[in-house]
């Protein structure tokens, strides 16, 4: 079963393929941090799931990258591949069907890019360790939006989000549960101690601006010239969803439900300054 460790680095090992120039066995197996018997299984593996991979005349690899052919996930995929991405995996005749498309969905690709920077990738690497072995970490330097400060913070992983961009925790010093950015985190730690408050956890699912839900939901009407609305929806791509192109008026409107004001308030500020 291919459990969310192995599917991170499946993403990366794809990402690294699509990208040039074509790559060594060697070159792979460092970026990734693995061996060259891993790299050739994933190899294997990529090819057996029907991706166009190609090798050169130097035997470097490379994935013919042509989303054109306009593959979408059906619904029961989709939902499977949500299932799996956010959790450990389960038993499904649709697994092979789903890492075919993984990389030929438009809504697939927010994940690999997102895992193509190095950083990224370990640090959601050493969260999916933690939660699969139900342990303790440090996010080092955590950079908090909402309280302005960089530390430290010990917490209990327990999931991620769509797409992998924030980890879901609970936080003992606080005693609460709570999302963090994985942009955000500039390494995790392990802490050598196991996970004391799984009873008290509890799904966070953030809004567009990566905001857990802490009991009031904030109802955004908006609308945005094109400038605004480009630098908005590069600022905080799930956004782009939630607008509409009103003809009539040469606006962008949005319409949203968030759980918290503060990154919309900030972005207009800093429009007006």
């Amino acid at each position: 079963m291919l459990n969310q460790h192995k599917i991170l680095r499946v993403l990366q090992f794809i990402s690294f393929l699509e990208q040039e120039p074509s790559k060594t066995v060697v070159q792979l197996a460092s970026l990734l941090d693995t061996t060259d018997r891993t790299v050739y299984r994933y190899l294997d593996l990529v090819k057996e799931c029907g991706f166009d991979l190609q090798r050169d005349k130097i035997n470097r690899f490379f994935i013919v990258n042509d989303r054109s052919n306009g593959v979408r996930f059906t619904p029961e995929e989709a939902d499977y591949l949500k299932q799996l991405v956010l959790t450990n995996g389960r038993k499904s005749k649709l697994k092979d069907a789903v890492l075919s498309k993984i990389y030929l969905s438009s809504d697939a690709t927010i994940v690999a890019g997102h895992l193509i920077n190095a950083k990224n990738g370990k640090v959601v690497e050493k969260l999916s360790t933690a939660i699969a072995n139900k342990e303790q970490v440090i996010l080092k330097k955590y950079q908090s939006i909402n309280s302005e400060t960089i530390s430290d913070r010990v917490v209990e992983p327990f999931g991620f989000t769509d797409n992998y961009c924030t980890v879901m925790a609970f936080e003992p010093s606080s005693l609460k549960n709570k999302t963090y950015n994985i942009d955000r985190i500039s390494s995790v730690e392990f802490n050598n101690q196991s996970c004391l408050f799984e009873s008290d956890y509890e799904q966070q699912i953030p809004d567009a601006f990566g905001f857990a839900f802490s009991g009031v939901k904030h109802p955004v009407n908006l609308a945005l010239p094109l400038k605004q609305f480009l630098l908005l929806k590069n600022d905080f791509p799930m956004t782009a969803p939630h607008f509409k192109f009103n003809a009539k008026k040469d606006v962008y409107e949005l319409t949203i439900e968030v759980n918290d004001l503060g990154p919309l308030e900030r972005f207009l500020r800093g429009m007006d300054s």
